[in-house]
């Protein structure tokens, strides 16, 4: 019985010594990567097997961070054939095949971020396919972004001022700043990570000039402008002391007018009643002078 105990144990041993050898081995050299939009990477997944080649299966997937739901695939090798898939159509390619199951991604794009698997299977080894995982972040400097406003720019009123950028990785910081006449920093109100506001009430000439919108992340800076200008209407005062001034002139002179035409008025109605009274009195001599000619005759 204790014999048949060992030669059970041993024959166990040999089964499982017998299973884990002929099932695929992957290994990933590096779980997490990086790379600069538009630089190359290489994509790590080695693989051990004791069965010949023949019927070898490779298929790589990505899982991107833009949609975790939606798993792809990126490169296929089947017996020889490889398939690539549209997205990745001229970008990627196996480094040494048969004996190695790493890739190469070229052009990088930010859209290729997310996790990677590698897929092995060589029939007919039995057992589950040899799976490796690794992360791959794509780096890119802030896109040129887009400033706005929005509002009243006559005194008194309200104007917002706004800045999107649509792509930056990491996540680009977000400045706001009046240039002149001097540099001021302003608070900025995020909305999400790629949009910023700052918005001013009660403007005035004093908030007219030059804004800038700066975004940063550890590849580079880019900027943005809007120029404000603040409509202040002009100061009537001095005009209401002119026109009243101006008035007062004229009233005066029509005054000046009216006096002079009644004294016109008044001095012809003088003359005329004075040359009616030398009239009267001449036409009185010549009437009684025939009378006493008459008496001096009788």
């Amino acid at each position: 019985m204790g014999c048949s105990g060992c030669c059970l144990l041993w024959i166990t041993c040999l089964v499982s010594v017998f299973v884990h050898c002929v099932t695929v081995r992957v290994t990933v050299r590096e779980s997490s990567l990086e790379v600069v939009q538009g630089d190359s990477v290489t994509l790590p997944c080695s693989f051990l097997t004791m069965m010949p080649l023949f019927r070898l299966s490779i298929i790589w997937t990505l899982t991107p961070l833009a949609d975790p739901d939606s798993p792809t695939q990126v490169i296929v090798y089947d017996q020889g054939q490889v398939i690539e898939s549209p997205a990745f159509t001229g970008r990627v390619s196996f480094a040494g095949m048969p004996w190695s199951a790493d890739v190469i991604l070229n052009d990088t794009r930010v859209s290729d971020a997310g996790t990677y698997r590698c897929v092995v299977s060589n029939p007919p080894e039995t057992g589950d396919p040899g799976i490796g995982e690794l992360s791959l972040s794509v780096l890119a400097p802030p896109s040129l972004p887009v400033c706005l406003w929005e509002g009243d720019t006559d005194a008194g009123g309200s104007v917002t001022l706004s800045c999107v950028v649509v792509e930056g990785v990491p996540t680009p910081q977000m400045n706001w700043e009046k240039l002149e006449p001097g540099k001021i920093t302003l608070p900025v109100n995020m909305e999400g990570e790629l949009m910023g506001s700052v918005k001013i009430v009660n403007v005035s000439a004093q908030n007219s000039g030059v804004y800038r919108c700066s975004v940063t992340n550890l590849l580079g800076t880019q900027s943005c402008y809007v120029n404000l200008s603040v409509y202040t209407p002009p100061d009537n005062s001095p005009g209401i002391l002119q026109g009243v001034l101006l008035t007062l002139f004229m009233a005066l002179v029509l005054l000046a007018l009216l006096v002079l035409v009644l004294w016109l008025h008044r001095s012809a109605q003088e003359s005329k009643w004075r040359h009616s009274r030398e009239d009267e009195e001449c036409y009185n001599e010549i009437r009684y002078t025939p009378s006493l000619m008459k008496r001096s005759f009788v």
